[in-house]
């Protein structure tokens, strides 16, 4: 028996969840069709998708099809969910992408191809709504083929019951060698050549396309079996277990569900199961396995390899995490640029609300949650205003009360411009620890990154890896704006405990003042997000957009032109940029594209000005002292981080 989870992807109204409609109504799965206007969708289950008419949340449905399963995920479209999306794709065997004839590729659907292609996800493309006024399958295809890439091939017309035809034949044989001398020789063995598709879809190097209508329901079965020929599976049943978690969801009875699909062996109810989570490791009993199916999930025994399904007994895994013989976790590209305040009513007590947000950060990572403890406020990271809006009915639904949130701003962040060594020392009475650090900026999206070149004599591999787990354990801010330190490699130069006074919490304490005395001596820089864009207009607006482009802060490669059309290519800073589509479309009557995707943090083009309108005062954070306590006389006293270096023990 096959097994394999394929993902449904598109720009929004592309018409993704009609065509997974159809899908489940040929396999038998759904009784009869819903549709997104209706609001009667299978997949769209939740009322808040209902009542927009946009899938919100990567939701799943099982298809028996000639004896084989295909888990089927139908992912969010609006680019605000796109965290959702990027989080589905970790578990996905193939995809298949939706374009509208009628519209084309458009902005997100680049977005989704580059993804997929970075993730490495064997893809289909469907072209939908050849029925409309308008459109042009074949001009679509030639898009597909201009701006995704050039290795796609008509499936519609060129693989007929499993027999590839002349011309895919010659496309293989393009690919691949041996293919060419077997065409060459007039190889006519179809289980041969269907072989040889059937691995070229899989490593990526053909890309296959259909056309149809999924609301006429044209050319969906054929795309079906055209599928279910043209996918293979390789899971092996007899390993150990492993597995990938792709979501976390808590059901109305406060379970915390954990999916996850099978990659290899077998798990039953009752076995162990390890993982990693926040740099510690956990071994945890499943006490269910549930299969899923839209909004109905069933108590099952066991899973073997192949397999997507949910789980209880999991209290700290993280989505994206390996399990078992998995140990690694999926490298999202997806990132958040904006930064909100939740605001709710002075009658709700603070740890209320912050505990339903924590619950839905375990849910969508991506919102990265931040409690600031001495100004008692929650800050949340969102894609876009309607993610906001999404997040309002949500907490209104599942938990009783209302929210709103404060105008989101620009998600700054600050890193070092050249190496610099940072020291810490705490030691009230009865405590002590020492810890001195090596700051040096790192290439750019490179993160966080802890080493130590601490010699265990001086101080044991338990305290040195206390100290990568502290420093890992939070975010630190930077001294400009308060803003989140990254783009950073932090070594452990030396470290010193006392043999009877040093707890677990003083080396916390010490390498915060470390990083933070670091900091102080450093020579700060801000960064700001930028997006990588792509506009095509027509050649008489290049003038007005490039000029555009300039007053906005940003750059651009040399325009590629067409007797009618231009295609420009560039970076822009986020904060300039972010709300350009309306006056882009205005000014184009609509005819022009944008797509705008995260292109990673670089200098800020404004940072004297962001510094002012932040007016962050590094003094007055009592949560990032970058002073040390010393002891003297049996008491401890504070030193200033000017004066800390010439007191530490280590010099």
């Amino acid at each position: 028996m096959k097994r394999l989870t394929i993902g449904l992807f598109a720009h929004v109204d592309a018409g993704k969840t009609t065509f997974a409609e159809q899908l489940l109504y040929h396999t038998n799965s759904i009784r009869s069709r819903g549709r997104v206007d209706h609001q009667d969708a299978f997949l769209d289950s939740h009322d808040i998708e209902r009542a927009r008419g946009i899938t919100v949340f990567a939701d799943q449905a099982v298809m028996h099809v000639k004896g084989d399963v295909y888990y089927l995920i139908d992912t969010p479209g609006h680019v605000d969910f796109s965290s959702e999306m990027e989080r589905a794709m970790g578990v996905m065997d193939y995809a298949i992408v939706i374009v509208s004839a009628v519209e084309g590729v458009q902005g997100h659907t680049e977005t989704v191809w580059q993804l997929l292609r970075k993730h490495r996800i064997p893809t289909f493309f469907f072209i939908n709504k050849t029925d409309r006024t308008g459109a042009d399958a074949d001009k679509t295809m030639e898009e597909i083929r201009r701006q995704l890439t050039g290795d796609v091939c008509s499936i519609t017309e060129g693989f007929a019951g499993s027999i590839v035809g002349e011309g895919l034949r010659e496309m293989l044989a393009e690919r691949d060698e041996s293919l060419l001398e077997s065409f060459l020789e007039g190889m006519d063995d179809p289980i041969f050549w269907l072989g040889a598709l059937q691995d070229n879809i899989r490593e990526g190097r053909l890309f296959p396309c259909a056309y149809g209508s999924a609301l006429q329901d044209v050319g969906v079965a054929e795309f079906l079996d055209q599928l279910h020929l043209l996918t293979t599976a390789s899971y092996d049943e007899t390993a150990p277990f492993g597995g990938r978690i792709y979501k976390i969801r808590y059901a109305a009875n406060g379970l915390r569900q954990t999916f996850i699909k099978a990659m290899s062996g077998m798990l039953k109810v009752r076995d162990q199961l390890s993982y990693e989570s926040g740099g510690n490791q956990y071994e945890e009993k499943i006490t269910q396995i549930l299969s899923v199916n839209g909004s109905k999930t069933q108590s099952v025994d066991q899973v073997t390899a192949g397999d997507l399904f949910a789980v209880v007994g999991l209290s700290e895994a993280e989505a994206g995490q390996g399990v078992g013989q998995y140990a690694d976790k999926f490298a999202y590209e997806t990132e958040p640029t904006l930064q909100s305040k939740v605001q709710f009513d002075s009658s709700l007590h603070v740890q209320q609300v912050l505990g339903v947000f924590r619950i839905l950060n375990a849910e969508d990572p991506s919102l990265n949650l931040v409690w600031e403890e001495n100004l008692q406020e929650i800050h949340i990271r969102v894609m876009g205003l309607i993610q906001l809006e999404v997040l309002e009915q949500i907490v209104q639904e599942r938990f009783g009360f209302a929210v709103s949130f404060g105008q989101p701003e620009i998600l700054y962040k600050e890193t070092i411009r050249s190496a610099v060594t940072g020291y810490g020392h705490f030691e009230p009475l009865r405590h002590y620890a020492e810890v001195h650090l090596l700051l040096e900026p790192g290439e750019r999206g490179s993160g966080i990154h802890f080493a130590s070149v601490c010699h265990p004599d001086d101080l044991s591999f338990n305290y040195q890896n206390l100290v990568g787990s502290h420093l890992y354990e939070r975010e630190h801010h930077g001294l400009l704006t308060g803003m989140p330190i990254t783009d950073m490699k932090i070594t452990l130069v030396k470290g010193a405990a006392h043999k009877e006074h040093t707890h677990g919490g003083d080396f916390r304490e010490a390498a915060f003042r470390a990083l933070r005395q670091g900091l102080e001596k450093a020579d700060n820089i801000l960064l700001e997000p930028y997006y990588d864009f792509k506009i095509k207009v027509g050649i008489e607006q290049i003038g007005r957009v490039l000029s555009d482009i300039q007053r906005f802060s940003g750059t651009f490669e040399p325009p590629q032109t067409s007797d009618t059309h231009a295609i420009i290519t560039g970076r822009v800073p986020v904060s300039t940029f972010m709300n350009y589509s309306t006056e882009f479309a205005s000014f184009t009557h609509g005819r022009g594209s944008i797509r705008c995707v995260f292109g990673g943090y670089d200098l800020c083009h404004n940072t004297e000005e962001v510094i002012e309108r932040k007016g962050y005062n590094k003094d007055a954070d009592p949560l990032y002292t970058s002073s040390s306590i010393f002891c003297a006389k049996g008491a401890g006293y504070s030193v200033p981080w000017d004066e800390a270096e010439a007191k530490m023990h280590l010099l």
